[in-house]
């Protein structure tokens, strides 16, 4: 699927800078991120803790449901399969939401994902990247800075959670923010499903 253009789209060598509410500040001291939902016990991390975790590096294409694509960035980040290693996730769960700040809210927006196909290296908790033009750099508060989940090619972007605080385990699937004004609950730029 690397570099393939999905029906609808344009290719571009920028990265575009698009996001609903107030960019956050981060803070450290206050920065916490969160694993709860269908586990054994929920587990509550630092940003020391995150940087900690083993890293992946992996090029992923972007897709926004704006109609642009990104080839041959890359990043570096925590994939998803490290944080399911932390908790002890009860039988049954197919999906997770990806939480993030919204607006001073440490949960006000969410992506709602199959948890599947986020066990490869595409399916990244990031903090740095680099592409032709750029050198490694870290991510900027208005791309999401300090944590950014960036799913696998075959999700529109919006599923892309800037400003990631936690991970809900759930056993059905469920509307994130995007998804209750009426967006695609699969987000399959390949399909163009872009809205239900």
């Amino acid at each position: 699927m690397e570099n393939q253009l999905p029906p609808g789209q344009f290719e571009t060598e920028n990265w575009p800078i698009l996001h609903q509410g107030d960019v956050y500040e981060f803070n450290e001291d206050t920065w916490r991120f969160r694993l709860f939902g269908n586990v054994d016990k929920e587990a509550v991390l630092t940003y020391a803790d995150m940087l900690n975790l083993p890293t992946t590096i992996s090029a992923i294409d972007m897709h926004c449901v704006t109609t642009w694509s990104k080839f041959g960035t890359v990043f570096e980040g925590i994939a998803m399969r490290e944080l399911l290693n932390l908790v002890d996730i009860k039988d049954g769960v197919t999906h997770i939401k990806v939480y993030g700040y919204y607006n001073g809210d440490p949960f006000g927006y969410s992506a709602n994902l199959p948890i599947e196909p986020l066990m490869g290296d595409d399916a990244l908790f990031i903090y740095r990247w680099k592409d032709e033009k750029h050198d490694w750099q870290d991510i900027t508060p208005k791309h999401g800075y300090p944590l950014r989940f960036i799913p696998p090619a075959s999700f529109y972007l919006w599923k892309g959670t800037k400003w990631a605080t936690g991970l809900r385990f759930m056993k059905q699937d469920e509307a994130g923010f995007w998804e209750e004004l009426g967006y695609s609950m699969t987000a399959n730029p390949f399909k163009e499903e872009r809205y239900r």
